[in-house]
């Protein structure tokens, strides 16, 4: 399978007489946490089963928007993942990785034989079976939200072999989350400042804008997060996300952005020339969004003199919305006094409300230090001081896709349940020193009843109304999300 993220570039790379470690990054056998490796030794014997599932157990935010695992799947999961080339690849990185000066290298400790075993009688394909809630789904957090297991006695081992690499779906699921709950305020304070109309017409989806590409660890966690705020908005300058949803969920023209300058372009043209730049922007430009960083010298002389003057004719002429962008300052008293100094020079009316609104030509976006903190303490702000929230769009960069971690949701994947020598086990763990650790126990269902949800455990649940669908299985793709049905589900409740 191709894939956006899957090959290393290896043009003008020295040679070597060592034999090759196949496919690099995309080795499902090094794809785990090197103890793992040897877990296969310490489960009971006679072990055939291991079921393990994965949830939020609290965290920042109540509710919890799934979203992320049918990329992890079908980047690394779907189809013939495991090779003799894989195999023998992984061993020569662990024959090193694990010897002693000492004791040496233990060879019992790579379950090779095991491996071999899903190439030779399962064809390379991985005996997996995944149960999952529908992506884009909103569920309160402390419930199951996929479970694996593992469909051949023989790879009992493989379950929690696979945790490592799937629990990094917390990193797109808590984007998701954290973006859903920034759509939740925009949303009440566009209401309360008498611009409902904004929703709905959908222009509210466009009052969060990704910048985070360049403040995030990687080109996945670039697409991946990017794809996870686009479930919430349509807004992203991040292009690798629109890679990610193709690719991955099936569709195009999901995401949007505009014409934009940046310091670069605005200060080669020297600080006396400044208002030059600015015009060149509207007449480069000469219709639709087009957005200026303005702060380069003087934000206020630009708002006033330059934007309120000197080009208010041309800005109030064209055929579109010029978006002023301050990009220093202290919030949110920036955000006030470039809306007040442009009201000075373009006037405003009045919402239903009785907030103040410019006129439509001119707008602001507020990106610099813009997370879910101070986004609602602006929108306040802006509401107290008389303004209406339309007046403002938001960009938020590392803060959106990367100011957020494992436990921003507190997620986490247990071993629920195994087999052992032919009996059913309900496993749990309970630790007296943190009883928020405490696993769920047993197989669950995840049932939802007049809108409250609820995981039940122990099998004890109705397997009629779990909402959790198997989506893999043996290798193989049975669910294919696309993404408009994703943003459908998100979108429920708001």
């Amino acid at each position: 399978m191709g894939g956006c993220f899957n090959k290393a570039n290896t043009a003008g790379a020295p040679s070597s007489a060592a034999a090759p470690d196949a496919d690099g990054f995309d080795n499902i056998v090094m794809l785990t946490d090197s103890y793992k490796v040897t877990h296969h030794l310490q489960y009971p014997p006679g072990t055939t089963k291991i079921y393990s599932y994965f949830e939020s157990r609290g965290g920042a935010y109540e509710e919890v928007c799934f979203f992320g695992l049918q990329y992890f799947l079908k980047r690394y999961l779907v189809g013939k993942v495991v090779t003799m080339d894989k195999i023998n690849a992984a061993e020569r990185y662990l024959k090193d990785h694990f010897s002693h000066p000492t004791w040496g290298y233990d060879e019992k400790l790579f379950n090779r034989g095991a491996w071999e075993y899903i190439v030779k009688q399962k064809g390379g394909m991985l005996p997996i079976s995944i149960k999952a809630v529908p992506e884009g789904t909103v569920v309160p957090y402390k419930n199951v939200l996929f479970t694996m297991e593992n469909t051949d006695d023989e790879c009992f081992w493989l379950t929690n072999y696979l945790e490592t690499l799937l629990v990094q779906i917390w990193y797109p699921t808590t984007v998701c989350t954290q973006s859903r709950e920034q759509k939740k305020i925009i949303m009440r304070y566009l209401q309360s400042t008498g611009t409902p109309e904004v929703i709905e017409k959908g222009l509210h989806l466009f009052k969060l804008h990704d910048f985070g590409f360049r403040g995030v660890s990687s080109v996945e966690s670039a697409a991946t997060g990017s794809a996870a705020h686009l479930v919430n908005f349509l807004g992203t300058d991040t292009l690798t996300a629109l890679a990610c949803i193709k690719e991955y969920y099936g569709e195009t023209g999901c995401a949007f952005s505009i014409p934009a300058s940046e310091h670069s372009t605005m200060t080669s043209w020297g600080r006396e020339k400044e208002v030059d730049a600015m015009r060149n922007m509207l007449e480069k430009y000469p219709k639709g969004l087009v957005a200026c960083v303005s702060d380069s010298y003087d934000i206020f002389q630009a708002c006033e003199k330059y934007w309120g003057t000197e080009l208010k004719d041309m800005i109030e002429k064209r055929d579109g919305v010029l978006i002023v962008r301050p990009d220093s300052g202290e919030l949110p008293d920036i955000v006030l006094q470039v809306l007040k100094t442009l009201e000075g020079r373009f006037g405003s009316s009045k919402t239903p409300t009785g907030h103040r609104l410019l006129p439509p030509c001119i707008r602001v976006i507020q990106s610099d230090g813009i997370d879910i903190k101070s986004l609602e303490m602006i929108l306040k702000a802006m509401s107290d001081a008389g303004w209406a929230a339309d007046n403002l769009a938001f960009g938020s960069g590392g803060a959106l896709l990367q100011k957020l971690h494992r436990d921003t949701q507190k997620c986490a994947f247990k071993c629920s349940y195994a087999c052992v020598k032919g009996e059913g086990v309900d496993v749990v763990k309970d630790p007296i020193t943190d009883p928020g650790k405490k696993s769920k126990k047993g197989r669950l269902t995840l049932e939802c009843e007049s809108g409250m949800w609820t995981t039940v455990a122990e099998g004890k649940g109705d397997i009629a109304k779990d909402m959790l669908k198997t989506i893999f299985r043996n290798g193989e793709l049975l669910v294919d999300e696309k993404f408009t049905a994703i943003k459908q589900r998100a979108s429920v409740g708001l």
